[in-house]
């Protein structure tokens, strides 16, 4: 999105969907009589019935955990089709109150068992189990939260997996085994809710965690600011009063605590410092590095929370301070750095950069074989092409399979009703353990009924068999290729973005205002036109397809231009605003390469933006004109200047 930070997010609540229309079929696709015109696809040739508004009205309410009224209304929809849908929404909100808190009575567990069992094996039953789990492990009951919890397929909910610990815990399990899978788990406070608050106490009375440890996962907590779970999982944290003054003035917390440190033990003169490295990194301010190095000198690298560990490294990149990034990465909890190719990448490099070749490549070989910006960064470093794989076709026969799916056909019509999350519940759950070239059909066959959000999300999940016209789909094309031509844009990055704002979801409507295929902002939309001559604008046209790519192409070249030609600031800037790339870009103390400045953009929502739309780029140009790209060439060289003054928004 572009004049504000906030740019396309699948985190449910971020993003507000509106009425889903579809869309040409790309050019990739082969010439086929089953490819279904927008106008007449399935998905926009469903009408919405009264019993669907009063299914999406029932579904408010149990949002909401409105009991009375999601009785109400689930009894007035006794023969709606999607009669599981009905149950579960008249279920829910019996389990948890109006705050979203789980209850611990039993009052529903009858219904929850009668629905588990006849919905057995469906998305929806998942999620009323991972519900019922929490009910469950709120109120102790650990002999039927064990019976239930490896029924959980998803198991993708971090409450539950505290639970399941306690659980353990209370059955007498080792508290130190159990403290081993809690350290795997216990990197995010914004998930914890009252079970892991629960744990992590049970586990220092146990004897499994150490005070220290503790009070470590309390202050990652307070960094976030989360200060009463901050107290309930640690207790009093010693440098509490550093961390929020790290947070508000790291730069004078710095220079307070380089006076003060000696009146603090070495352990926590080691935390403070890793706590205000990483606001001062945030800041990108040069002293983050000698922060980090105060830390580094005196260890309890443990006891760094997952932000001061990742800025730790980051701190280490922007300062060239190829030590520091080796023994941050070193010195990280190991599901840390597993679950970003990140740091696997910069741990290549630094071992480069001591002479160490032979070990630098082994690190590189580890993330190739990915098509995210580290993998494909670790390609080139290996000397190898960012070339788009061979495609893997699939035959009619086998999309036409894919029609009669039951999760697709279920997700179709949800989606029809605008009810993204569910439809996305649906067709993520029918892909389970299909084999590649099944999700290749799937794909191919969302692109004709024009889900394209599907289409990229179905196919970027193949393995070994790929199709990167449906990864990296153009729909639009027609639309969107004379306007970049008459304004000389890079038609690859334009899709790069596109793909990163809306996965081609023609009305996606952002919770600030943002809409359409390139997320404009209504302002920025007015300035734009006026700049442009489109006299004729209002902001109800933001809606229509071309409009929205010629004002949203236009500003992407309007901050390119202002932006001195850099992809890397101008997609920044799109996503976050010109004056902050500026900003950013100004804080550099020497020529730095783009890949750096990318991976140390302060915001988190900006810097995976930015990774992605040129990630994305690099794959488009592949697929376009079947051309080996260079991600590095394309990320460049950011050189230090000044922050002058943008009339851009």
């Amino acid at each position: 999105m572009f004049g504000v930070f906030s740019g396309w997010q699948k985190t449910v609540g971020r993003i507000l969907f509106l009425t889903l229309l579809v869309s040409a079929p790309s050019i990739f696709a082969e010439k086929s009589k089953k490819t279904i015109p927008a106008k007449e696809s399935r998905i926009s040739a469903f009408e919405i019935t009264e019993g669907d508004r009063t299914f999406i009205e029932l579904r408010e309410a149990a949002k909401r955990n409105d009991v009375t009224r999601s009785q109400t209304l689930a009894a007035s929809l006794s023969n709606y089709p999607y009669d599981d849908y009905v149950a579960y929404f008249r279920i829910k909100p019996q389990l948890f109150d109006s705050a979203g808190g789980a209850r611990a009575d039993s009052s529903a567990d009858s219904q929850v068992v009668a629905f588990l069992n006849q919905y057995q094996g469906t998305a929806l039953a998942d999620r009323m189990r991972n519900d019922w789990l929490l009910v469950l492990g709120k109120r102790k009951d650990w002999s039927r939260f064990d019976a239930e919890y490896p029924k959980f397929v998803l198991d993708d909910d971090t409450q539950v997996k505290c639970y399941s610990l306690q659980s353990k815990l209370a059955q007498g399990e080792n508290p130190t085994k159990v403290a081993i899978d809690a350290r795997a788990i216990l990197l995010d406070p914004r998930y914890f809710g009252q079970a892991c608050q629960e744990l992590v106490p049970t586990l220092v009375g146990a004897g499994g965690m150490t005070p220290s440890e503790a009070k470590a996962i309390g202050r990652a907590a307070s960094e976030m600011g989360f200060d009463t779970m901050s107290r309930r999982l640690g207790g009093e944290d010693p440098i509490a009063e550093i961390v929020k003054a790290a947070k508000a003035d790291p730069a004078k917390a710095f220079k307070d605590f380089s006076q003060n440190a000696s009146r603090y033990s070495k352990e926590n003169q080691a935390v403070a410092w890793g706590v205000i490295g990483q606001f001062l990194a945030k800041k990108l301010d040069p002293n983050a590095d000698d922060a980090y190095r105060l830390q580094q000198d005196l260890g309890y690298n443990e006891l760094l929370s997952t932000e001061s560990q990742e800025w730790k490294v980051r701190a280490g990149l922007r300062a060239k301070d190829w030590t520091l990034v080796k023994n941050a990465i070193e010195g990280m909890n190991p599901a840390v750095r597993s679950k970003d190719p990140a740091w696997t990448y910069w741990y290549g490099r630094a071992l480069k950069v001591e002479g160490q070749n032979e070990k630098a490549r082994e690190n590189f070989e580890l993330i190739a074989d990915q098509y995210n910006f580290y993998g494909q960064l670790a390609r080139e470093d290996l000397g190898k092409s960012n070339h788009a794989p061979v495609r893997t076709k699939v035959s009619d026969a086998e999309i036409e399979a894919m029609s009669q799916r039951k999760g697709f056909v279920r997700g179709e019509r949800l989606y029809a009703m605008n009810l993204r999350f569910e439809g996305n519940r649906e067709w993520n759950w029918e892909l389970r353990n299909m084999t590649d070239k099944q999700l290749l059909a799937s794909a191919e066959y969302a692109k004709r009924i024009g889900l394209y959000d599907r289409v990229v999300n179905t196919a970027d999940r193949t393995k070994l068999e790929h199709d990167f016209s449906l990864r990296y789909p153009t729909p639009y094309r027609d639309e969107l290729s004379p306007i970049a031509k008459q304004i000389d844009l890079n038609l690859a990055w334009a899709y790069g973005l596109i793909r990163q704002e809306s996965r081609f979801i023609m009305n996606a409507s952002s919770s600030v205002g943002a809409s359409g295929l390139m997320q404009v902002m209504p302002n920025t939309a007015k300035y734009v036109a006026k700049k442009i001559g489109m006299t004729s604008y209002t902001n109800d046209k933001l809606a229509d397809t071309n409009t929205n790519l010629t004002l949203g192409s236009n500003y992407l070249n309007m901050v390119l231009v202002d932006l001195d030609g850099s992809w890397v600031l101008a997609s920044a800037a799109y996503n976050a605003g010109p004056s902050r790339s500026k900003t950013w870009r100004e804080k550099l103390t020497s020529p730095t390469e783009g890949a750096i400045f990318a991976e140390t953009i302060p915001f988190n929502e900006t810097r995976t933006y930015v990774k992605n739309v040129l990630a994305n780029a690099t794959y488009y140009s592949s697929v376009m004109q079947g051309q080996t790209q260079s991600l590095k060439q394309r990320l460049g060289v950011i050189t230090p200047k000044a922050a002058n003054a943008s009339e851009l928004p």
